[in-house]
């Protein structure tokens, strides 16, 4: 038997959570999805922390412009404007509700971060900012009776009747098979696609499987060919690739190769304070120079007692594997770790199909452009996530819940779906870290696509139809893109160039088109 609901979100990372909250706020029912515990998404995993303006000597306008030009070029400027101005509100908001961000004596502690001018980045705990949010919106969640949090429900696909998104098809937990929901809206906020990637600093479930079902559902697909590489992920055999937050080069910590030397000043005049592409493509050139797999942050220069205070889950788990962040070198090397790319909504989080409404990772709103700011992820999890919630809200239809007899919902997937067959992840894993990269050109892009093309006609479950198709999203925006900007780097294009300052677009069954911002509802022009 179908279930009916007024709202269904999906995914319980702070984008979700917040459009949960604004969603029973206007009245609705709200049922939320979960593939793994509520608690498990990129932004439990947020260690740097949330860029904000509200210290003495920041304003709008300066924050503005750190975004746009981390952004290389390719941010939409309203979007930016949207995510600075409405973040101090909703920060200040969470403040209300109970969120323990770090103080000294009364004062927030406001943090410096690389490509930041002043120093707004708060943390909570430490290196765990993104647990205490989920912690604190969680709590506010719970006092919602209208919410209904449904862990370990893997969400299979969209229901699409008449061309609007009416519900979704997932796996029951309990029934431990299929089973369909109905609602008046549908809200993606299932984070990214770090898996992807061989190296990654995202959890088991950044797969990417939201961005994918948008994508067969007709939903528009924006600037997938940028992907955001972490410079300073550990670098330790047998070790997973823990992120070592941005922060800690912002408190004074060193990039050095295997000969002890300091190398970032070869590179950018910011030093270890570059855009993070920047410092990632560095190290590997200065890899590539010098022969090795890694190099080393250096925090030595610090008290233990401040970095144990300052970053204390960093300090435990380099402890776990031996290592002393006071007192060693802590081998490094970059690992994917954000998509700039996503389902192409505008500032209100209306998708191109009707009924589907998306926030946070799984998007592109153009607040990002081709290089994310650090530390704005969370931001905009929680100003899109708060402002796609009102606009379901108040654009939801005034008829009831639609019909579960829709006569043209997409057939339903074989009982393989919830799982990613092992031997497609490491292939595509493999394929994706040595073709598409951090440094990328026209032959191994060509090669790659090749390879996704020819997986793609195996007989797959959809979650591994899922994972092919993303590979080759970014695969083809990546080839279609002759230059390099931000997150994608074309070794055979290696200028940045003005006529490229354009937004790619995919849609399925349709050639890469472009446009020259974030609207769903403007017509794409195709490139010539």
């Amino acid at each position: 038997m179908a279930l009916e609901t007024d709202f269904i979100v999906i995914g319980s990372g702070v984008a979700g959570l917040r459009a949960s909250i604004a969603l029973a706020e206007s009245g609705g029912r709200v049922t939320v999805l979960t593939k793994d515990k509520a608690s498990e998404s990129n932004t439990e995993y947020a260690q740097g922390g949330v860029a904000v303006v509200l210290a003495e000597d920041d304003n709008p306008e300066l924050h503005e412009e750190d975004t746009l030009v981390a952004g290389a070029g390719l941010c939409d400027p309203e979007a930016v404007e949207t995510l600075v101005n409405d973040g101090t509100k909703y920060i200040k908001q969470l403040i209300v509700w109970g969120i323990e961000f770090d103080k000294e004596g009364d004062k927030l502690l406001m943090g410096q971060e690389a490509a930041h001018s002043r120093r707004r980045i708060l943390h909570a705990h430490g290196d765990s900012t993104g647990a205490e949010f989920v912690r604190s919106l969680m709590a506010r969640a719970a006092a919602e009776k209208r919410i209904n949090l449904t862990p370990f429900a893997n969400t299979e696909s969209l229901i699409i009747s008449e061309g609007r998104c009416v519900g979704v098809r997932f796996l029951d937990p309990v029934l431990r098979g299929p089973r369909e929901i109905f609602a008046k809206a549908v809200i993606m906020c299932t984070g990214g696609a770090g898996q992807l990637y061989q190296h990654t600093t995202n959890p088991p479930v950044a797969t990417g499987d939201g961005m994918a079902m948008a994508y067969f559902a007709g939903a528009e697909m924006a600037d997938m060919e940028f992907v955001q590489f972490h410079p300073t992920a550990l670098s330790l055999e047998n070790a997973p690739r823990f992120l070592l937050t941005e922060a800690m080069r912002g408190e004074g910590g060193i990039l050095r190769n295997k000969y002890g030397e300091r190398f970032m000043p070869n590179y950018d005049e910011r030093f270890e304070l570059a855009p993070r592409d920047i410092v990632s493509r560095s190290i590997v050139a200065e890899m590539r120079r010098t022969g090795t797999r890694e190099v080393y942050l250096d925090m030595t220069s610090k008290d233990e007692e401040f970095l144990k205070h300052r970053f204390p889950k960093i300090y435990e788990t380099c402890k776990a594997f031996g290592l002393n962040i006071a007192t060693d070198m802590l081998p490094v090397s970059p690992a994917s770790h954000y998509c700039m790319g996503g389902i192409r909504t505008d500032l209100q989080g209306r998708s191109s199909v009707a009924g589907l409404y998306a926030a946070g990772e799984v998007t592109c709103t153009g607040v990002h452009g081709a290089n994310r700011l650090a530390s704005n992820s969370l931001l905009e999890g929680l100003v899109f996530g708060a402002r796609a919630g009102e606009a379901a809200a108040g654009d939801r239809p005034k008829s009831q819940v639609p019909s579960p007899r829709s006569k043209d919902q997409s057939e339903r997937s074989d009982s393989r779906s919830a799982v990613i067959s092992t031997a497609v992840k490491k292939r595509v894993k493999r394929v994706m870290w040595e073709r598409v990269g951090i440094l990328r050109d026209r032959d191994s892009l060509v090669r790659a696509i090749r390879e996704f093309e020819q997986i793609s006609a195996s007989n797959l479950g959809t979650s591994s139809r899922n994972f092919v198709t993303l590979a080759l999203l970014v695969s083809k925006a990546a080839l279609w893109r002759e230059e390099s900007r931000g997150g994608h780097y074309r070794t055979d294009f290696p200028d940045q160039a003005e006529d490229w300052r354009v937004h790619s677009v995919q849609r399925i069954g349709e050639s890469i088109s472009s446009a020259s911002r974030i609207d769903p509802d403007s017509a794409s022009a195709a490139r010539t």
